[in-house]
């Protein structure tokens, strides 16, 4: 009974392409030229089978025909009408191995060249490499100059070259489904985790008739994931909410979402902001980022100000291509530019994922050879801002089929991905790929695929240094080799909770700021540092007030020199903001050192350390008569001069409120 029903659908695919042309055009592309054997009986089934085809009874004729290959098995022309029956009929998997077994049995010359090409093509799509590069080969060898598609086969060519090496070296593992309570839907993708792995969001369809949503699965505290719940009906609603991406603190939220009310395109893509437990309603990133075509496929930035998308606007390389908008300090989005070469190409460039360190990039094209179809390719941003030339992640990530987009935890220890199984059939056949489950993987990341720089994070509260209440204050992370913004986030109002993503290789100084609050100062330096694990630091913010004192922290002075290093520029500069923002307020810049050396050198010491610094001040337009220098030498430690740690802390310059 099943296959009376396969067959029955085949004859409708059939009978539904001879509605699109006459049936004389139709049995002519179907039935090619084949020589007639000088075996009678061999004759006598082909005419047989050439007849049915004829009378469009094509599963008979397929029937006939296995009867020839049987009683006839060296008679090569028959498998291969065999085949252009099959692939006519849609059964692409029998006509694979009916035109493999008819061109192993015919003389390789021109008058096979579209076979070679078509049983190329079939075995690139089943991932036979091998096959496929036997017969792209030999196509290359009969075709004549005018071929169709000669060019587009010369390129399977170096796929199938370059998937057989690949497979020869895999890059680690290949990608395991992840266990329950994940891959409980019919579809799941897109995931995309928070800088902390604590909450993974994906896109799901709990049935093949369900829309799009937004789902999260929380990590649980023995590591494992959650049952996966709607994000908020502040963000899910009646229109398909699809790809989704997430900024590292798990504050920012951007998605797209087709066909909603008030859209510039029939895709976009839309923002939504989470304060304390909840997300705000979504908004449309507007024409500097959506076109009247489709935009979707975001990737933000670890701290949400910096968005890599898919569009297939006009004015692109290829058909699908990758676009980047910034975050501007008035709140709006810049125009979204098209990244260009070499990232884009003249194929389709699509679900891009931009690593929490800021400078690797991954996305999947298929314009660029690789193992066929979409495969999964990265590039590495210079200090400049160019991306280098994409590279192949190789085997397992890639295969023969389309994959989809690649997520890869900050720390580069795990990477998720989705992919659907191929499904077999009872009956030997296989289920189209729109018909198979997708499902969420995971996989441990093999070092050729981890991006550039390994990320860790700092994370706690900000808190009113008075009451304990938390705050809502700017946190900023700059890079002091460079004195290069990279982070940017804001702590919650309602818990005062901040994530700030650190690259490892990097001396930072970072910054909380909140209105009426002295600066605090930060450092962290992992420049030489072999641990680089994640922190929990809370701050406490200092109201604007006479006889308050922060420690500045980026400031740095050879030993016994009192002149500032260059990596001081980034602090001074932040201070010289605070002291604008600020006109009415008078300070003190306290210096102090060590107990190392004599009383009189360390307090002479100090006090032309702090003289530097109000020099520098007062040679960028701060008033002096805002500014007082002061040494106190080794007096008033913070610590004990028993240990380097505790000596380094006592070596210090102070902002003091007069």
């Amino acid at each position: 009974m099943r296959r009376k029903k396969v067959l029955g659908a085949l004859r409708l695919a059939v009978m539904w392409a001879f509605c699109l042309g006459s049936a004389d055009v139709a049995s002519a592309q179907i039935m090619p030229k084949v020589q007639t054997p000088t075996n009678t009986k061999a004759r006598a089934l082909l005419e047989k089978a050439q007849q049915q085809t004829k009378e469009r009874d094509f599963v008979k004729a397929v029937e006939t025909l296995n009867q020839l290959n049987e009683k006839f098995p060296s008679f090569g022309e028959a498998f291969l009408l065999k085949g252009s029956l099959l692939k006519a009929m849609g059964d692409n998997r029998s006509a694979f191995a009916a035109y493999r077994n008819g061109l192993a049995k015919v003389a390789p010359d021109a008058s096979h060249a579209s076979e070679y090409q078509l049983l190329g093509d079939l075995a690139l799509s089943y991932g036979d490499y091998q096959t496929g590069l036997d017969a792209y080969k030999q196509l290359m060898k009969v075709a004549p100059k005018t071929q169709k598609n000669l060019a587009k086969s010369q390129r399977q060519l170096l796929t199938c070259e370059f998937a057989l090496e690949a497979m020869k070296h895999p890059q680690g593992e290949a990608p395991v489904a992840l266990p329950s309570p994940l891959n409980s839907f019919k579809f799941q993708y897109f995931p995309a985790l928070t800088a902390d792995n604590r909450f993974l969001l994906f896109t799901g369809r709990p049935a093949a008739s369900s829309g799009e949503d937004l789902y999260v699965s929380r990590q649980n505290k023995d590591g494992s994931m959650g049952a996966p719940v709607p994000i908020s009906p502040a963000i899910n609603s009646s229109y398909n909410e699809g790809a989704g991406s997430i900024s590292g603190d798990g504050k920012t939220l951007v998605f797209a979402s087709c066909d909603r009310p008030k859209a510039i395109g029939n895709c976009d893509l839309y923002i939504s902001r989470r304060t304390g437990n909840n997300w705000s309603a979504p908004v449309n990133l507007g024409t500097n980022v959506n076109s009247t075509e489709w935009d979707s496929q975001p990737s933000l930035s670890a701290d949400g100000r910096t968005l890599y998308f898919t569009s297939t606007r006009r004015g692109g390389q290829g058909q699908e291509d990758i676009y980047v908008t910034t975050l501007q300090p008035d709140g709006n989005w810049s125009m979204a530019q098209n990244l260009g070469t070499p990232v884009n190409t003249a194929g389709k460039d699509m679900a891009p994922f931009i690593h929490a360190s800021g400078t690797t990039l991954y996305y999947v094209t298929d314009g660029l050879v690789g193992m066929g179809g979409l495969d999964v390719f990265r590039c590495e941003k210079s200090v400049a801002g160019a991306w280098s030339e994409p590279r192949n992640l190789g085997y397992p990530l890639n295969t023969f089929e389309n994959e989809a987009s690649l997520f890869i935890t900050s720390d580069n220890q795990k990477g998720f991905c989705s992919r659907s199984r191929a499904s077999e059939e009872p009956s030997g056949g296989y289920r189209l790929a729109r018909e198979r489950p997708v499902e969420l993987f995971s996989f441990a990341v093999p070092a050729p695929v981890k991006a550039r720089e390994t990320s860790t994070y700092t994370q706690g509260r900000v808190f009113d240094a008075n009451t304990k209440k938390p705050l809502k204050a700017e946190v900023k992370l700059y890079d002091l080799d460079t004195d290069v913004l990279t982070q940017f986030v804001t702590s919650d109002p309602e818990y005062g909770d901040y994530t700030v993503v650190l690259n490892e290789g990097h001396h930072y100084a970072m910054y909380a700021a909140a209105d009426k609050y002295l600066l605090k100062s930060l450092s962290f330096d992992y420049s030489n540092q072999h641990s680089f694990n994640p922190l929990t630091l809370d701050i406490y913010l200092e109201p604007v007030r006479a006889g308050r004192t922060v420690v500045l922290n980026n400031l740095f002075f050879d030993t016994n020199k009192y002149e500032l290093k260059p990596q001081s520029r980034t602090e001074l500069n932040r201070l010289i903001e605070f002291l604008r923002q600020y006109r009415d307020v008078q300070i003190e810049v306290s210096g102090y050192t060590d107990n190392v050396g004599t009383p009189e050198s360390n307090l002479q010491l100090s006090q032309r350390r702090s003289q530097s610094v109000v020099d520098y001040l007062s040679g960028h337009g701060i008033p002096l008569t805002r500014l007082r220098s002061k040494g106190y030498g080794e007096g008033h430690p913070l610590a004990p001069n028993d240990t380097e740690a505790h000596r380094q802390l006592n070596r210090r310059i102070e902002l003091h409120i007069l």
